[in-house]
């Protein structure tokens, strides 16, 4: 299996911009800029926030077989993912997961959270300090 995305950039570093697209045509000509990167409150989107999106939807879904290998199927998983930007580096994406898992205890539902940290396909990827907070609701 093969994915692309594409990216187009026209002007200077900080005055120019920029469109993405993704080839299910989710994200079609979404525009990114400095702006959108380093200031708040402009539309668009940003390279760490895709990041983000894609390591909360991987480590998600890899949670969900991790459950499952396990005997257990989630009602429901939240994620948030937080990615920090720092002196031109990825230095940290923190993973904040809820869900409610029917019949599993604590200390099972964070060894299940731990192994999908680890082992999500983004997370393999990402060349950065990975780190989680479970809540079982």
């Amino acid at each position: 299996m093969k994915r692309f995305a594409t990216a187009n950039w026209q002007g200077t570093g900080k005055e120019g911009t920029g469109k993405t697209a993704t080839q299910s045509g989710a994200l079609n000509d979404t525009p990114y800029s400095f702006k959108t990167r380093f200031e708040e409150g402009n539309p668009g989107t940003n390279p760490e926030e895709l990041i983000a999106a894609a390591h909360a939807s991987c480590f998600t879904m890899k949670l969900s077989f991790v459950l499952n290998e396990a005997g257990f199927t989630a009602a429901n998983i939240d994620t948030k993912c937080t990615v920090t930007f720092e002196n031109g580096a990825v230095t940290e994406s923190h993973l904040d997961v809820q869900a409610a898992v029917p019949g599993i205890g604590q200390a099972a539902f964070e060894a299940a959270v731990k192994d999908a940290e680890a082992n999500c396909p983004i997370s393999k990827v990402l060349n950065t300090k990975i780190t989680s907070a479970a809540v079982l609701a």
